[in-house]
């Protein structure tokens, strides 16, 4: 009875081998000539598609997490980022003579109405750096203005809109992260 097995499990294993022939035979007929030979190198000039350029309002990707306010020097704009990094808010700023040094802040004061180093009344005033002994922040001008800041004077203003204002009044109370990038 021995013998009888042995010949049966010996046939099962050899059909099962011509099985699997067959099977890696029709498989390598249908392979693309393209799979497995080399495909060319990228070259830097082909690491993105030529015309696209990033959305100038994307939130920047070493800004942090979690809620906060970013600040990008070399783009003048600010955003206002919830909890869940998500965007509330953003926005142009005008950028004062002073600028904050990149690195992470929080909001030390804040005030209500005031008159701005420069001399024109200010409302929504939150502040958040000092460099060069000029405290930094940003607010809005009660008359809504936003002219280019006098070079011939140190400023920290950083002023926005009336109604970014508000927001941001409402968005940066005292020791809110604030994040400043290049």
């Amino acid at each position: 009875m021995s013998r009888s097995s042995s010949g049966f499990v010996a046939g099962l294993t050899a059909a099962a081998l011509t099985a699997v022939g067959f099977l890696a035979y029709q498989a390598s007929a249908n392979v693309p000539d393209s799979i497995g030979k080399d495909r060319p190198k990228a070259s830097a000039s082909s690491s993105h598609t030529p015309g696209k350029k990033t959305d100038p309002k994307a939130l920047p990707a070493e800004s942090g997490k979690g809620s906060r306010v970013v600040y990008a020097l070399e783009s003048d704009r600010v955003w206002l980022v919830g909890p869940r990094n998500k965007v509330q808010r953003t926005f142009k700023v005008t950028p004062s003579t002073i600028d904050p040094l990149p690195g992470e802040y929080s909001v030390t004061s804040r005030s209500g109405t005031i008159t701005g180093s420069d001399g024109v009344p200010i409302e929504h005033v939150v502040r958040f750096a000092d460099n060069d002994g000029v405290a930094i922040g940003f607010s809005a001008a009660v008359d809504g203005s936003t002219p280019a800041p006098d070079t011939d004077k140190k400023t920290g203003g950083i002023r926005e809109s009336r109604a970014d204002g508000s927001a941001m009044w409402k968005f940066a109370t005292i020791g809110q992260q604030v994040v400043v990038v290049p």
